[in-house]
């Protein structure tokens, strides 16, 4: 794995050189690494000792990341037949809903939309029946209780008998000589240990495994890239206030352009909206934040709750941060806590039911929108995503629902277009490896449509079924027959036209 890793590191799809040995080390020195062992230190790099790992555990479909794909590609397996282990880095399953603080799976739901189905809705039906869920203000979405969440994501996995492991990362893959991914190395409080499978889903959301793996991927240049934002909750609101002031001063999608520069298709342009900008505007001419802020702050409030909480707060946000650089991320998350103080002051003075109101909690992590696309058998575009395109191998459907890259176009007219399975399929490295989540193969304007949770749950449900059926059939999930695929889907509730 280590040289199929190696392999890949002088040829990602953007171009960016991948780390290099220097080519005249200086004289090599002796190190000691926890437990004793020995490792050779050159230019920039260290060398470690070969070692035995153990072997912490077998399944036949591994699922790495416990977001809305990585739930949805468990579950799709494990109902197909298939032994499932599923891991998370984090303490809990959901992702972004829980990890993130973004607690709608689709919130575009105003009437017109024609939707997907599936696991995904199924998680939103759970929650709703587990008091888990608040109307969105505006249209026919649920916002999901984050905390709340949790508990249908430990329900959904041990009602259905997947095996979970929380608190731990893979490091690295293991390959057979033909290329076949066999399992995985892990991190975590028990170790350096590995895990072997016959199949890998990669839902870490940054293209983890497929790098590791020596799949072909692209990135986006970081001037382009999508902010990331830094969500919070709010307690101690008058919410009858704040709605009273919201009726009172609306906002519609045409505000957003004051924050940011869209296109739109002219019919978003009058949609109500929970949105807030100008509030900051005024907050800066009194004083009461400074002005050199006033670019970070501005965006959507979702979740009000009897107890006086304003939660998804979505107003905090930063660009140029690098979701693949940990220094990046760190001053992201640590300026981003700062500006929520910022914001917090800004809607005290000028926002009508905040007068009062104080800092619940900050995210668990900052939520970023955009890293590693794989380069896939085939590699979705604007024109699939915004003119409702059609494919034979079709694993799920999604609304025409585009948000990203100055692009917002809601999906009010029934139109939707069909997922590829060819998306979910890396066209080099690994085999019997897929991907699934906002890492599926495609351009920017197909990204901001599949970055979206709930059409991440799309290909998550894909991903895991066509893992199952591989094994079934022994055959690679690049050889997968996708008849077989979509009958699965169907029969456990997926749209697929």
């Amino acid at each position: 794995a280590c040289e199929a890793r190696g392999a890949a590191l002088g040829r990602r799809a953007d171009g960016r050189p991948g780390p290099q040995r220097a080519q005249e080390p200086p004289a090599r020195a002796r190190g000691a690494l926890a437990g004793g062992c020995r490792a050779e230190v050159l230019a920039r790099h260290i060398v470690e000792p070969q070692r035995e790992v153990p072997i912490m555990d077998r399944c036949e479909v591994l699922v790495v990341g416990a977001g809305p794909a990585g739930l949805s590609a468990a579950l799709g397996a494990r109902r197909a037949g298939a032994d499932v282990i599923i891991l998370e880095r984090y303490g809990c399953f959901g992702g972004t809903i829980t990890t993130v603080g973004m607690e709608t799976l689709g919130w575009y739901r105003y009437e017109g939309t024609e939707d997907c189905e599936g696991i995904g809705r199924e998680m939103e039906r759970m929650a709703e029946r587990m008091g888990g869920t608040t109307k969105w203000p505006y249209n026919d979405s649920n916002c999901l209780d984050g905390e709340q969440f949790k508990l249908v994501a430990d329900k959904l996995i041990t009602d259905a008998g997947v095996r979970p492991i929380l608190h731990i990362w893979v490091v690295e893959v293991l390959l057979d000589k033909e290329n076949n991914i066999f399992g995985v190395v892990t991190e975590s409080k028990s170790g350096r240990q590995a895990i072997l499978a016959d199949r890998v889903i990669d839902c870490t959301g940054d293209a983890d495994v497929a790098h590791l793996a020596g799949c072909q991927y692209s990135v986006i240049d970081l001037q382009q890239s999508l902010g990331v934002t830094t969500v919070f909750n709010a307690a101690n609101v008058n919410t009858e206030k704040f709605l009273e002031y919201t009726s009172k001063k609306p906002a519609t999608y045409k505000d957003w352009s004051r924050t940011w520069e869209q296109t739109t298709t002219g019919k978003e342009e009058e949609l109500r909206s929970p949105y807030l900008d100008t509030e900051f505007d005024e907050a800066v001419k009194a004083g009461v934040i400074p002005a050199d802020k006033l670019g970070s702050l501005g965006g959507s409030w979702s979740a009000l709750s009897k107890a006086g909480e304003a939660t998804n707060l979505n107003l905090v946000h930063m660009s140029g941060v690098d979701s693949l650089d940990v220094r990046s991320l760190t001053s992201a998350e640590m300026e981003g806590r700062a500006n929520v103080v910022h914001a917090l002051n800004g809607l005290r003075h000028a926002v009508p039911g905040f007068e009062n109101a104080k800092l619940r909690n900050f995210a668990m992590t900052v939520g970023t929108r955009d890293s590693r696309k794989i380069v896939g058998r085939y590699n979705m575009t604007g024109e699939d995503v915004c003119n409702q395109g059609r494919f034979d191998d079709a694993v799920g459907i999604f609304p025409e629902f585009v948000d990203g890259y100055n692009i917002l176009i809601l999906p009010t007219t029934g139109r939707y277009f069909q997922v590829p399975y060819g998306c979910l399929v890396p066209e080099t490295g690994a085999n019997n490896l897929l991907v699934a989540g906002r890492s599926v193969a495609g351009d920017r304007v197909s990204h901001a449509a599949m970055r979206n949770m709930m059409a991440c749950t799309v290909t998550g449900q894909a991903a895991g079924v066509a893992a199952a059926i591989s094994l079934k059939d022994k055959v690679s999930t690049r050889s997968v027959d996708i008849k077989r695929v979509q009958a699965e889907l169907a029969r456990q509730g997926a749209r697929l036209e």
